[in-house]
């Protein structure tokens, strides 16, 4: 292909990038936005193609990796998906780092001059720091989330100041390499060393229950590092690919520090998980909590006039999205109205829940989000919790507690609460509910699944 046909076919590819992200921005359009998506990765390989030797290789590292990345799809469990997309990021930034470093080993062969320009070194500086940073990171994030590394934060005395020095000590390096007159592989291995290590640092301080925030800000991290490997290879489409998915990982880690009221700088720099390295667990204070059975929550349930579903982990854990659909089913052909209330940052991951329903094919009309939604709790007759517990605890309104400030959903509002949990466990905040011991509240234990279904058999 002309070098002209190239840059258009890459121009196409970056409105249908465009236009995926526009889909994927609400529910209803999202099956038509990943549809784009594919569309448009799909001509951006094959425009690729037409312009290497190499197009055997790469088709049979392209079909070696679909077939991995298949098997996996196929066999993760919907609780595994915030892992599964953390370890994707990781991939992101290992791809990056590997880049760079091919760049500097033969950059003739990426049609760079042998003696590598400033310029091209600070974007393949840029480019292998982030790399690396969301490489290491996103393997923390993965470990976390999937159970293999505690949730806790891990803090240590003087934490803040060794990342800066490390930081530091990375862009002293970075400088080096980008001043010297001929390749310095002192210089680049240092900083790409010094990068994956300040990745491992920056992310062991968040506890589990900003794993949401993590996840975008490395989707974030991941973005910006195909974007500057973009610039080294003079490849338009990595660089506008890469900064679509940069700034709207960005965009989105900042709503979700605005719902958890988190600085998003601190975000930004590590370590907001936790303050002075303590995290707060439950007080230990023998308190009274009203329980019941399923049968009793459905005949709650069957004598309201509004229902108001709160998802949350625990139903992620138990699966039990579609027995859900049915009770709701169950529930409004006795002609009840039935909402389902989102938490911008319930379950493990951005829109953890949104997906769980969509699965679940209950009607997007459906489904609020918090801001829609919240002002109605205190009009409602019953609210069903399902396996939330940090995003309806009114403790967010308590000042000093841990998660003050943070917007929550208002089920405390509700004439009549129910919520169902395995047991009366603290959250990832490590911080008693006092929903639970309300007169208003009835726990129900048990699996949310099993719970839900002896509901709709009730029922």
């Amino acid at each position: 292909m002309s070098p002209n046909l190239v840059a258009l076919a890459y121009l196409v590819a970056s409105v249908f990038f465009i236009l995926a992200l526009k889909g994927l921005s609400s529910p209803v359009t999202a099956r038509k936005g990943n549809l784009f998506g594919m569309v448009g990765m799909a001509i951006a390989v094959l425009t690729t193609l037409t312009i290497t030797e190499n197009w055997a290789l790469i088709v049979a590292c392209i079909a070696l990796g679909g077939s991995i990345g298949t098997v996996v799809a196929k066999r993760v469990q919907m609780t595994a998906m915030p892992e599964l997309v953390a370890f994707m990021h990781s991939l992101v930034g290992l791809a990056a780092v590997f880049i760079a470093i091919a760049a500097v080993n033969n950059p003739v062969s990426f049609g760079l001059p042998a003696i590598l320009p400033m310029g091209s070194k600070l974007e393949l500086f840029l480019g292998t720091f982030i790399g690396a940073m969301t490489w290491s990171g996103s393997v923390i994030a993965f470990l976390k989330l999937s159970g293999r590394m505690g949730g806790a934060p891990i803090t240590f005395n003087g934490q803040h100041m060794v990342n800066l020095i490390i930081a530091l000590a990375m862009v002293g390096f970075g400088l080096w390499f980008f001043f010297s007159d001929t390749t310095n592989w002192t210089a680049f291995i240092a900083m790409a060393t010094i990068a994956f290590v300040l990745g491992f640092l920056i992310i062991i301080p968040i506890g589990g229950a900003d794993m949401p925030v993590v996840i975008s800000m490395l989707n974030s991290y991941s973005g910006w590092a195909a974007a500057g490997i973009g610039f080294s290879l003079g490849n338009p489409m990595l660089i506008i690919a890469g900064s679509l998915v940069g700034s709207s990982g960005a965009i989105l880690s900042y709503i979700m520090c605005k719902a958890m009221n988190r600085p998003f700088l601190s975000v930004i720099l590590g370590g907001f998980g936790s303050d002075g390295g303590t995290v707060a667990v439950a007080d230990g204070e023998q308190k009274t909590h009203r329980s019941g059975s399923a049968d009793d929550a459905a005949f709650l349930l069957g004598n309201a006039d509004s229902v108001i579903i709160v998802p949350g982990y625990g139903l992620a854990v138990a699966r039990a999205q579609h027995s859900v659909k049915e009770l709701a089913e169950k529930l409004i052909e006795k002609g009840i109205t039935v909402r389902f209330a989102i938490h911008p940052v319930a379950g493990r991951m951005p829109g953890h829940m949104n997906v769980l329903l969509a699965e679940a094919e209950i009607p997007y009309d459906q489904v609020l989000e918090m801001d829609e939604i919240n002002s109605d709790f205190s009009n409602t007759d019953v609210v069903l919790v399902l396996g939330a517990n940090d995003v309806v605890n009114p403790a967010a309104y308590v000042k000093g507690s841990l998660i003050y400030g943070m917007p929550i959903l208002d089920t405390h509002k509700a004439r009549t609460v129910m919520v169902v949990k395995r047991s009366m466990g603290v959250g990832y905040a490590g911080l008693d509910n006092e929903l639970f011991y309300m007169d208003k509240t009835m726990m129900v234990f048990g699996d949310a699944k099993k719970v839900v279904e002896n509901m709709v058999k009730s029922l």
